[in-house]
């Protein structure tokens, strides 16, 4: 990272009706020097200035805007900030941007860069960081609560407490490196075994809340399964309430998968609808059900949809056998059933619906967001959101299942520093340039 002062757009570009324009970096008052008419000597941080932003070259003024001056280190990026906040059309965007250009020592902002500075300058770690990545790209209320909570350091301050017990334990082991001809205490003995053990069951409930974090960012997968005619592309088009896929009656009409996204009750959820199961010689058809079978693994839950009339349960039974997602059973066109029929289906504990007469969506939407509600209660507020979160873990409880003080102290203290080196990795209190790169590069640029 260089020192040059940076800037960059931090709004939407497009037409609207204010943009905010941020400065960032030790010379990020020459935009009031070169610019504006107000007097440096008698600016002050955290008051709002109406001031006429002007050409550099010409004199001409640009635009009127409000300009506000953030004085390190109580600022975003804990450096010196200006962020100007002009009229959104494309023209003094556009104009303003250019000017910025022609200050020496300024370049344009590279993705992130903003909360890149903020974790060199502490002003977050990597988990509040990515939280404020979350918390921007959030669809879904869900999204939105879980976000804000990592950005004000729930995660941090759970791994911080972590790594600050492993290093604890490392300060005695090294300790007794240094004096090979002491033996360690009992009561020091029992307590470092017992922290150690505590740990371990901690990391390893927290990396068994079953990928709920990850889910949350990227959208629950409900797949839509059945044999052809079974009605899934027209419980898909109800569902989206639009037609989003083609509905036949001629079988195999669906040949590829299909997504939807929805916001069911604040959880993000991707509901594919997928070609009808069953044996074919039809090349395209054929492919389209291997594809079908490859979202069946990769699915949270299945809803597995039957044409009452003509099939039971028992054609899922090789789904059942070869799987182990969460199966739904519904069964469809119940308008076609007799009372009788009706009866002998709801004796097994399956819901009745009707797609055609879009009887029971509402059963089927209650029960998806059930389980998904359901997850939530019986986890930690505290989720992983990232794989790297997981993967660093994973690496951490090995490390720390390998420690034993019966080996060598030398060997016990480096499975408690490789324990402690993971989780400060999560939260870059270990900094790796790759790690940085790939997390603040996925940001949009101004953030």
């Amino acid at each position: 990272m260089d020192n040059k002062t940076i800037y960059a757009l931090s709004t939407v570009l497009g037409k609207s009706g204010v943009a905010v324009i941020r400065i960032s970096g030790s010379e990020a008052l020459q935009v009031v020097r070169l610019m504006t008419n107000i007097s440096l000597a008698d600016i002050k941080p955290r008051y709002a200035y109406f001031t006429n932003l002007k050409d550099i070259k010409t004199g001409q003024t640009l635009d009127k805007c409000l300009l506000l001056y953030f004085r390190a280190p109580n600022s975003f990026t804990g450096e010196d900030i200006v962020e100007l906040q002009t009229h959104g059309s494309r023209a003094v965007i556009a104009t303003v941007l250019e000017n910025l250009s022609l200050i020496p020592g300024f370049r344009l902002a590279e993705p992130g860069e903003y909360s890149k500075r903020a974790f060199y300058n502490q002003k977050m770690d990597l988990t509040e960081a990515e939280g404020l990545a979350d918390l921007i790209d959030a669809e879904t209320k869900a999204q939105q609560q879980y976000a804000l909570r990592q950005m004000e350091g729930s995660l941090k301050n759970l791994y911080e407490d972590w790594r600050a017990r492993l290093l604890n334990i490392m300060a005695y082991l090294e300790a007794y490196i240094d004096f090979p001809d002491e033996e360690i205490p009992e009561d020091i003995v029992s307590n470092i075994n017992n922290t150690v053990f505590k740990l371990r069951e901690e990391i390893k409930g927290h990396l068994e809340e079953d990928n709920i974090g990850e889910r949350l960012r990227e959208g629950f997968r409900v797949v839509i399964v059945g044999r052809p005619n079974a009605g899934k592309s027209s419980l898909l088009n109800t569902i989206a309430k639009r037609d989003v896929v083609i509905v036949s009656d001629v079988a195999g009409t669906t040949r590829d998968a299909v997504d939807i996204h929805l916001d069911l009750n604040g959880y993000p959820v991707i509901i594919t609808d997928t070609a009808g199961i069953r044996e074919t010689e039809e090349a395209i058809e054929r492919q389209g059900v291997e594809i079908a079978y490859q979202k069946i693994k990769d699915a949270d839950f299945l809803l597995c949809l039957f044409d009452a009339s003509q099939d039971t349960v028992q054609v899922f039974e090789n789904i059942e056998k070869s799987f182990k997602n969460k199966m739904f059973f519904f069964a469809n066109k119940c308008d076609a059933l007799t009372k009788e029929q009706c009866s002998e289906i709801q004796k097994q504990g399956i819901p009745l619906i009707s797609v055609k007469q879009q009887k029971g969506i509402d059963i089927i939407l209650n029960k998806i967001s059930s389980v998904i509600n359901d997850k939530f209660t019986s986890n930690s507020s505290l989720l992983i959101t990232r794989t790297r979160y997981r993967e660093a873990l994973r690496e951490a409880l090995q490390s720390l299942s390998l420690f034993n003080l019966n080996k060598e102290i030398e060997l016990s203290a480096e499975d408690i520093r490789l324990a402690a080196r993971e989780i400060g990795k999560i939260t870059g209190q270990i900094e790796i340039d790759e790690i940085l790169d790939k997390i603040f590069g996925s940001f949009c640029i101004g953030k």
